[in-house]
């Protein structure tokens, strides 16, 4: 995690307002599988006292990527309270300051932190390290005929053309606070974390469709339209900084999957098992619930048409 936080700050909010055990159950909370036995080697025969449980817990989640997880639980508890019981965070509103001054806002409507993207914007939202499992959206896109078009028309043109269509895919995806994971030149992958993620990525695969109509009626330059195909799913992903590592992951392949069998030319394709879990606002937009050819994979689709004269 490249944000240095003030961990002092935390640790005396943690043991002013906290029980060892509380402050436990909440780190589990934010970190799933946490174990503070495991990592501080302490016997488990013996119980914490607040202040070590308070040092060893802001270590380890600073450690591990998931300080600011565990700050935005932190702010649930004192706003929300926890099985019945409220509590009161002595300092917290300090260590909130602290993440702030680090780089990110905070949602009030989602109760997460954002990389301050009008300051900087990096492939982990400041949060991840290398191996962190998380749930994202993915966005895969690619060009339908890529190399037709590059065979047939000029080089410059083709370099100007790709660079726009970066530049319509980076703006939507970056303004849903999702990040441009690669870049392939006539593919893309990019990931979404935070808020209502996968329904960002959707929107954000809608709007890249529907950029790109426009700019084929009125800025392409090549002798034939750019089609794009695009898919989106959702599940765990493994962090890396490593676009390979990132390429494995059953998520990943899944999306590649569906934008190679099943997205036709100008047009955007959901798992079905990701279109269920979505608003039917959004759904109305696809068609009816297809089978992927010779497979039982159902997925919807979205696609750009022009309405016949």
């Amino acid at each position: 995690m490249s944000a240095r936080f003030t961990s002092r700050l935390c640790r005396e909010c943690l043991s002013c307002s906290f029980s060892a055990d509380d402050m436990i159950r909440f780190a589990k909370m934010a970190y799933p599988g946490y174990d503070i036995y495991k990592s501080s080697g302490y016997p488990k025969d013996r119980p914490f006292g607040s202040q070590d449980a308070a040092h060893q817990i802001v270590m380890d989640m600073i450690k591990n990527g998931y300080y600011v997880d565990f700050v935005e639980t932190l702010i649930k508890v004192e706003d929300k309270g926890y099985m019945g019981r409220s509590y009161t965070l002595k300092g917290l509103h300090d260590v909130i300051e602290d993440v702030l001054e680090t780089g990110f806002n905070y949602d009030n409507a989602t109760g997460q932190f954002f990389e301050n993207q009008s300051k900087k914007i990096t492939r982990n939202w400041g949060r991840l390290i290398e191996g962190d499992e998380r749930q994202m959206a993915v966005l895969r896109m690619d060009i339908a005929g890529n190399s037709i078009l590059v065979k047939e028309n000029p080089k410059q043109l083709i370099d100007k053309t790709y660079n726009d269509l970066r530049k319509i895919i980076t703006k939507a995806v970056e303004s849903r606070f999702g990040r441009l994971w690669i870049w392939e030149g006539d593919g893309a992958l990019a990931a979404f974390m935070l808020g209502k993620y996968s329904r960002m990525a959707i929107f954000s695969g809608i709007e890249i469709l529907n950029e790109m109509f426009f700019y084929n009626k009125m800025n392409n330059r090549l002798n034939s339209a750019v089609a794009l195909r695009v898919s989106v799913n959702s599940g765990d992903i493994v962090y890396s900084q490593d676009d390979k590592k990132c390429m494995k992951s059953d998520t990943v392949q899944k999306a590649i999957y569906l934008e190679a069998k099943a997205a036709a030319p100008d047009s955007l394709v959901i798992p079905d098992s990701l279109a269920v879990t979505q608003d039917q606002d959004l759904l109305n937009i696809f068609c009816g619930t297809k089978f992927v050819f010779n497979t039982l994979n159902k997925y919807r689709i979205y696609q750009i048409s022009q309405e016949k004269k």
